[in-house]
């Protein structure tokens, strides 16, 4: 499966959950750690917990392999690394706090249609 798949997999398992202000982040040309950045928020550890659930649920489902999961005990950040993309998952407290959608702002922000 592509990339651009699994982005359309992990972006509707988040939205399907209630995720909040899901944004997609091209950081290929900035970065060797990965291709992408999928970051969103939910408003508990319960939804940032169950949001999550969700993405390795549907990136089970097609065919995807985690490399790792870190945070998912606490609640507060969710890191699911799948290799060329990952994934951060907070609640709206720790976004605000780490606030990596600033810290990434040089990388690409897509929209739906170039995922």
């Amino acid at each position: 499966m592509s990339e651009n798949k699994y982005l359309q997999t992990i972006v509707k398992a988040l939205d399907d959950k209630k995720g909040n202000d899901i944004r997609v982040i091209r950081i290929s040309e900035i970065s060797s750690m990965c291709d992408y950045l999928v970051i969103a928020d939910g408003s508990n550890r319960n939804q940032v917990q169950a949001m999550c659930n969700n993405v390795e649920h549907a990136m089970r489902e097609a065919g995807a392999e985690m490399k790792n999961r870190e945070g998912y005990a606490n609640g507060g950040w969710i890191l699911l690394d799948y290799y060329d993309i990952i994934i951060h998952v907070f609640s709206e407290k720790e976004r605000s706090f780490y606030d990596l959608d600033n810290i990434w702002r040089d990388g690409e922000l897509l929209r739906p249609g170039e995922y």
